[in-house]
């Protein structure tokens, strides 16, 4: 059954900028999730985490809350106070091809 919760949903999502939007805010979010969930294993509290990530309480919030802008060095320095590393990949995008890419910035 089809809510009108879904229906509006999927209303919105056929607006291209605005389900650019929501993806990014999601992938976002993936990152945060991973540090709480990391966190909770450890049995830690944010304060703890804090302490052996030498930052502040609110700084780890943030990153598990809304993590946006975050330095490399930060994620780093969480990583190793949880027992873990940093990977960072680059993943392509659906629907996008580097040629397309290069080919829109040559055209401006």
């Amino acid at each position: 059954m089809t809510t009108r919760w879904k229906r509006f949903y999927q209303k919105q999502m056929e607006d291209a900028k605005l389900r650019g939007l929501v993806e990014s805010e999601l992938e976002n979010l993936q990152l945060g999730v991973q540090i709480a969930k990391l966190r909770a294993e450890e049995n830690l509290s944010q304060t703890k985490l804090a302490a052996r990530a030498e930052m502040s309480a609110p700084k780890i919030s943030a990153m598990e809350n809304e993590p946006r802008n975050l330095t490399i060095g930060a994620l780093i320095r969480v990583a190793h106070a949880l027992g873990s590393r940093v990977e960072i990949k680059l993943v392509r995008k659906k629907g996008t091809k580097a040629g397309r890419i290069r080919s829109a910035k040559n055209a401006l």
